[in-house]
């Protein structure tokens, strides 16, 4: 009988299995491959050759693929693309901010994989742990609760309020790279600070370089149902202001979470493909800060009792608003609205730069008779009681609304022109731009055959991101007298002066107006959200871009503002283009003053590019720009 071989070296074939599987961007010294995909590997034996027929050597692989996408545009957008566009602003204003996901950029394969030996799964059970982590559900979950600090050593502290002077401003973020490297570096410190985008974003860099195909969504008016009523209360008082909801109930202007690509084994066929993963800390979920992964198709369909966190995510796209008048200490319900949460649901488009509305994804048409059952449905699992993946698992579900509530089947939704016959309606008369007066009109018209004399109380108010208000900077009232039929406009105008002292980070404006009729109880009530735009940082690229080869980029800017503003700070990064953040002191801006700069760089990686760019200064946080560079070989 012939000896037994011995092995003298194993070749992995690193550089080309690592090209062959698209991981050669992370590294072509150490082997990384995907799931479902044949590699190679060569064996040196030290005491003889290999002989064929007589020896046989047997390898042990498990590679079944729960994350595989078929369409191959597909995955080189949700797995191998590394920057992209997060859609922020209000329904009626949506900009994109552009992101570098950097998930191939150096050590961070080697920072993801930290992060899921820094989970609390595997400090208390490495063994099991690491069994379950070829689960995309399981590793989902690990990454969601890791991305944020509430529960253990997480990625991101969250912070909704208006100091940061500790940290970082949530809107001078452009990139994942830079958190996940200071996370890493500081000791697995949380980095201060976070918001929804944020959380999605580093999210999506973690999951796209660990194979998992991944998106960011942005959801515009989100509801954030604490109770599990699937009604959002907000409340107001006789002047329009919006008030703090001592039910932390709210309707965030957007909010941003992720989709991952998987199969669902553990839930009933067909409820597979893309799912809903929020690392966001609004709600335990076990007993833990994360949400998901909830099939983006049992949302549709309104099968909230399906794992994990159905009921919520369905909450923020399908609740309903009701809006309440607080006076002398009593509640009067001023109308209920089916339509205002789950707006505009957007995404970056495969292999280009425009937005994607998926709305259709996650809800049925509203006021379609199938959106209606679909509520209902979902309305009655949740009054049935407590399940996995409920709203909260510390609280049961408040009472809902009885079968002849206004969102009923048969019942249109209580709008205020039915009762007091007048349409109220703001209109921008010019584009809402930082530094600059804003200028409106409030259209009111009499849709019926009596004289309408109205008294209008007007108000405008600062919000924060998460829907939270400031108070009141700028009231007004107006006294409208309108023959049957008749429309007539009201102009209003908020100066600079008026605005710029309370305007928070978010730049969000909230313009409110409570009208009632003369000699009638009944009170109508409409709003709209501003947000206030700057202007963009202009990326000029000078000359060919190629593989290391010097380039030159011109970057400019300029202060909107009619005053000086002082501690600018011009950012600059992109994989690829930079190794490191770019940061450039540039002190002092006069009013109105444009400045330019030129940076020189060397491209070390070839194909699409994106160029970020993020001014800050002592007035505003993130006046930002991008440019995509295609970056050539060379000779």
């Amino acid at each position: 009988m012939a000896e037994g071989l011995e092995v003298a070296l194993t070749d992995l074939q690193s550089s080309w299995n690592n090209m062959r599987h698209h991981t050669d961007e992370i590294s072509s010294n150490r082997l990384l491959v995907r799931r479902g995909q044949a590699f190679n590997i060569t064996l040196y034996f030290r005491n003889r050759a290999f002989q064929p027929g007589l020896d046989n050597i047997i390898f042990v692989t498990e590679t079944e693929d729960a994350v595989y996408l078929e369409s191959e545009p597909q995955r080189q957008e949700y797995v191998m693309n590394d920057y992209g566009f997060i859609y922020q602003g209000n329904k009626n204003w949506i900009r994109p901010c552009p992101w570098n996901y950097g998930q191939f950029e150096e050590n961070i394969i080697d920072i993801c994989l930290e992060l899921l030996d820094k989970s609390l799964n595997f400090q208390i059970d490495p063994a099991t742990d690491c069994a379950l982590r070829g689960s995309p559900v399981y590793i989902s979950r690990v990454v969601c609760a890791m991305i944020n600090s509430n529960d253990d050593s997480g990625v991101l502290n969250g912070n909704w309020g208006e100091n940061y002077s500790d940290g970082t401003n949530p809107t001078e973020w452009m990139g994942s790279v830079a958190i996940l490297k200071q996370w890493h570096a500081t000791g697995c410190q949380p980095v201060r600070y976070g918001q929804c985008w944020v959380f999605a974003a580093v999210t999506c860099t973690v999951m796209r370089c660990l194979g998992i195909p991944t998106r960011v969504i942005t959801n515009f008016n989100s509801g954030h149902d604490t109770d599990g009523n699937l009604i959002i209360d907000e409340y107001y008082d006789n002047t329009g202001r919006i008030l703090e909801n001592k039910k932390k109930d709210s309707v965030w202007n957007f909010h941003v979470w992720n989709e991952c690509w998987m199969a669902r084994n553990d839930l009933p066929p067909g409820f597979g493909g893309w799912q809903v993963l929020d690392a966001t800390p609004q709600e335990t979920s076990n007993g833990l800060y994360c949400c998901g992964p909830a099939s983006v198709r049992a949302i549709k369909e309104g099968e909230v009792d399906l794992n994990y966190d159905t009921a919520f995510a369905f909450s923020m796209v399908n609740a309903d608003c009701m809006a309440w008048l607080v006076f002398g200490g009593k509640e009067q319900k001023l109308h209920q609205d089916t339509n205002t949460v789950g707006n505009f649901i957007s995404t970056k488009s495969i292999q280009s730069d425009e937005r994607d509305d998926i709305t259709e994804n996650y809800k049925y048409e509203e006021g379609s008779l199938q959106e209606r059952q679909v509520f209902l449905k979902a309305l009655q699992k949740l009054k049935a009681g407590r399940f996995p993946g409920s709203l909260r698992a510390e609280s049961q579900p408040r009472s809902v609304p009885p079968s002849d509530s206004p969102r009923s089947l048969a019942t249109p939704s209580l709008q205020p022109s039915d009762v007091v016959q007048v349409s109220l309606k703001f209109q921008l008369l010019d584009s809402p731009n930082m530094g600059q007066d804003i200028r409106f009109v409030l259209l009111a018209l009499n849709m019926s055959p009596q004289l309408k004399d109205l008294r209008v109380n007007l108000s405008a108010q600062s919000l924060l991101h998460d829907g939270s208000p400031l108070l009141p900077f700028w009231q007004d009232t107006a006294f409208i007298t309108l023959s049957p039929e008749e429309a007539k406009t009201y102009p209003c105008k908020i100066t600079y002066s008026q605005y710029s002292q309370y305007l928070s980070t978010d730049k969000l404006i909230r313009i409110s107006a409570l009208g009632e009729e003369k000699n009638s109880p009944e009170k109508i009530l409409v709003n709209k959200i501003i947000t206030l735009a700057y202007p963009s940082i202009v990326i000029n690229v000078l000359g060919a871009a190629i593989v290391n080869q010097p380039l030159s980029i011109q970057v400019v800017f300029s202060n909107p503002l009619s005053e000086q503003v002082e501690d600018c700070v011009l950012t600059v990064e992109g994989s690829g283009l930079f190794r490191r953040q770019q940061r450039v002191l540039i002190g002092v801006l006069k009013p109105h003053h444009r400045a330019s700069l030129t940076l020189e760089t060397i491209p070390f990686k070839s194909g699409q590019r994106q160029i970020q760019a993020n001014l800050r200064s002592n007035k505003f946080k993130d006046i930002k720009g991008y440019r995509n560079v295609y970056i050539n070989f060379g000779l």
